[in-house]
Order: C-alpha cells, then sequence, then structure tokens
C-alpha cells in the first residue's frame, strides 16, 4: 500500500484551472460515495478549497493507480480536463510533509491564514463519515491536524494583519482599543472599502455610514452592513459622528482637505478621529496628520504595516517548519510501526495460543493443585512469554525504517511460520499498511 496525493494549488494552477476543479461539499460526498467502483484505491479523502483541490488516497501501486486517481478527480469535476501541467503528485513521505504544511497554513497563499485548518477538519469529517478512510488516512489526518493547531499555538505565524483591510483594523484598534462604541463613514462603495468595513464591524464596530456619488450604490452597500447612506455632499455632517473614515473614491483630487477637518473637529466635543485613505491618488490632503486629534493613514503606511507583518510571520514561519518536521518525523514512525503490527500480532497470537495449550495439559496432569497454585503456574507461563518474546519485539522495532526491517520480518514469518501474518505484513509494509476498509 502507498500514500499519495494529486491535486492542484495557487502554486501549480491558475484561477481559471483552479475553477474547474473546484468541488462543493455535495459533490465530494457524492464522488466517495462511489469510490468502491475504482478497486485500485483503498481509502480516500478530498480537500477542496478556493485555492486547492487536493486527493488524499491510499493506493496498491502508486505509478499504476495514476491513471485511476486522475479519472476519479475528472468524473467528480463534470468531465476531462486537459490539466496534466497543473497537477501535482506526491507520494510517501512527500505526501505527508505536504498535508501537514497546508494544515499549519504553510503552504497558503497567505501564509498564517486562519480558515485552512478548519478546511482540512471539514475534508477529513467528510471522508470519515463516507467511510473513505482506514488507519492511514486517520492516522495522517490526526496527526496533520494536531500539528496544525500546534504552530498555531506555539508560533506567532497567525498574528499580525497582512492585508491591508487588516492593518486598518489593527491600527484602529490602537487608537480605540475596544471598537463595540465606535462608528465608522465610508466614502465609496467599491471592493477594498467595503472589505475594510466588513474586518471593522466584525471586530465590533457599532454603526456604519455609507457616503458615495452614486447614491443608489451607497443604499446597497449601508444594506450590507445594516447602515446609514449619506448623500455624498453631506458626508462631512456625519464625519461629526463617525470615529472612522474609509476613503476610497477613485476622485482624481483631494475630496477631504485640511480646513475641513479643522473645522470638524470642535464639533466633536475633543473626541479623536481616524482617516484610512485607501484611494490612489489619495482622498485625503496629507496636512489632515498635523491637525490635534486627527490621525491619517494612506496605503503607504497601511503597506508598510503589512510588509512589516509579513516578515514576521516569514520568521514565524521558520520556528513553524521545525514543528512540522519533528510531526512528519512522528507520523513515519507511527506508520513503520503499523506496518509490523501484523506480523507481531501474528506473532504473539500464535505464542499465546501454545501457551494456553500447554498451560491446559500441564494443569490436567495436576487435578489436585489448589487455586492459588494454578493461578502461580498461570502467571509463570504469562511470564515466560513475555520475557520469550521482548527480545524479538523490541529487535524488529528497532529495524523498523532500517535496512533491516526486511530481513527482520521473513525471519519471524519463517521461524513461527507465521504465512497468514506474512501476506498481510507484506502488503502493508514501506508505508502506513492499514487492514482493509470495511
Amino acid at each position: 500500500m502507498q500514500l499519495v496525493v494529486l491535486g492542484l494549488n495557487h502554486k501549480t494552477a491558475p484561477v481559471e484551472i483552479r475553477e474547474c476543479f473546484s468541488l462543493s461539499e455535495d459533490q465530494i460526498r457524492h464522488g466517495l460515495r462511489h469510490l468502491n467502483e475504482y478497486e485500485e484505491i483503498f481509502e480516500c479523502a478530498i480537500l477542496s478549497t478556493c485555492n486547492r483541490t487536493e486527493m488524499y488516497a491510499v493506493l496498491d501501486d502508486a505509478d499504476d493507480a495514476l491513471p485511476v486517481l486522475e479519472e476519479y478527480l475528472a468524473s467528480m469535476t463534470g468531465g476531462r480536463f486537459d490539466v496534466a501541467d497543473y497537477l501535482f503528485y506526491y507520494q510517501e513521505e512527500e505526501c505527508v510533509r505536504h498535508l501537514l504544511r497546508v494544515a499549519a497554513s504553510l503552504d497558503s497563499l497567505v501564509v498564517g491564514e486562519g480558515q485552512i485548518l478548519s478546511q482540512v477538519k471539514k475534508a477529513y469529517s467528510i471522508a470519515r463519515d463516507s467511510g473513505t478512510t482506514g488507519t492511514v488516512l486517520n492516522t495522517l489526518f490526526h496527526r496533520a491536524i494536531a500539528a496544525g493547531k500546534k504552530v498555531r499555538t506555539r508560533t506567532r505565524i497567525a498574528y499580525n494583519a497582512v492585508s491591508v483591510s487588516y492593518a486598518a483594523v489593527e491600527l484602529a484598534k490602537k487608537v480605540f482599543g475596544d471598537l463595540s462604541h465606535s462608528n465608522i463613514l465610508l466614502l465609496g462603495a467599491g471592493e477594498m472599502s467595503e472589505l475594510t468595513a466588513r474586518h471593522l464591524v466584525d471586530n465590533g464596530v457599532r454603526t456604519v455610514f455609507v457616503s458615495n456619488r452614486n447614491f443608489d450604490r451607497a443604499v446597497a452597500l449601508a444594506e450590507k452592513f445594516r447602515g446609514v447612506a449619506v448623500p455624498f455632499e453631506d458626508f462631512m455632517k456625519s464625519a461629526v459622528d463617525a470615529d472612522i473614515v474609509i476613503t476610497s473614491t477613485g476622485a482624481p483630487h483631494y475630496i477631504i482637505r485640511a480646513w475641513d477637518v479643522a473645522h470638524l473637529m470642535p464639533k466633536r466635543g475633543g473626541r479623536p478621529i481616524i482617516f484610512i485613505d485607501i484611494a490612489v491618488p489619495r482622498d485625503v490632503e496629507p496636512e489632515v496628520a498635523a491637525i490635534a486629534g486627527a490621525s491619517l493613514y494612506n496605503i503607504d503606511a497601511l503597506e508598510a504595516v503589512v510588509e512589516s507583518n509579513m516578515r514576521e510571520r516569514v520568521q514565524e514561519a521558520q520556528a513553524a517548519e521545525i514543528i512540522i518536521e519533528e510531526a512528519v518525523a512522528e507520523v513515519l514512525a507511527k506508520f513503520r510501526y503499523l506496518a509490523f503490527r501484523p506480523t507481531l500480532a501474528g506473532l504473539k497470537d500464535k505464542a499465546e495460543n501454545i501457551r494456553q495449550r500447554v498451560l491446559k495439559r500441564a494443569l490436567a496432569k495436576l487435578p489436585d493443585a489448589a487455586p492459588e497454585e494454578r493461578r502461580v503456574i498461570e502467571n509463570m507461563s504469562k511470564m515466560l512469554l513475555r520475557k520469550i518474546l521482548r527480545d524479538p519485539i523490541l529487535n524488529i522495532t528497532e529495524a523498523a525504517g532500517t535496512g533491516r526491517e526486511h530481513y527482520y520480518l521473513e525471519a519471524l514469518r519463517t521461524l513461527f511460520k507465521l504465512e497468514e501474518a506474512g501476506e498481510e505484513g507484506r502488503r502493508d509494509l514501506e508505508t502506513c499498511r492499514r487492514h482493509p476498509r470495511q
């Protein structure tokens, strides 16, 4: 059995290709229900997000089964696509490392983003509920999810804003702390101003005023936030009640000048105000920053925050990579143990059967033995068995992953005539060998 992942992501495929392979939860569930039609695939889980679609599978032969995996993936996307140049195909250790890095957000478009771990959990949950995971994928996904959590708790990879809109929220928090008593005024109804407003609202902002030259667009955007649409010529009146002003109008000249703000501040009763100017050309006259109580951040200031935070995330990612490599080693060690488990189980079962037969014959010859004497004899037989098996078990466990593992496995199977365990062990050798899926 071999562990593999077939897929594409933001690194290997443009968005128009990724869109063709984006799968809904219903499509994934439907596809997994038909997994039994593909005899070469023993276990399967599918992760599909806006930036990746990846199929994790356990196969009998990774090379021979690749066309089958491609066919299976194509069946879920509604047809065949000539995407060979966009697909990646990782086996064994590479596959393990890839999923662990994905779960830790080290393979994300934005390193440290918070959604991917929950998406990995969901992908595993769907596959498990569909009955398409076994020992291998259960082990892999459990360890990947644990590693993702460990990275997020032991590093600061998810801290600090790495987008302009999040940086605006950070700056607002530095001034006001708790945003639950703050109001915002949006000037312009573009995508960036909407996204910034969304992040601020998610962080507790109370009221949203929206003003745009096209009043209908202002109304439409205000409805999204249960806010208030304001005629463009009156937006400075709303600024009296606003604590944060976000501007992104696309105007060719300043729409907020220093003298506007100078006249505004006395009406605010000493309350501070932040202007977040994400427009290019700028909407707010630079001299506004010199007015007492007013803070001004333009797109350059926000991008500087983002760049600084990205550098910090890159440093934290280096620490996260160490955690991932430790986790990869743990997964591979677990897989090696599982590879030997059928042979060791066969050895223990055979030895236990012999012990019980011999013990039964011995006790039959001692009909007058007291119950306590019988317990002593049985405990002695168990102790002898454990001591006899201890060294073989230790040696074969230590040999896992080395050039001696095949020698020890074959020696045990031959010496103890573990034919049945030998057949299962050979099927399971190399990655994590699982029991057949129920």
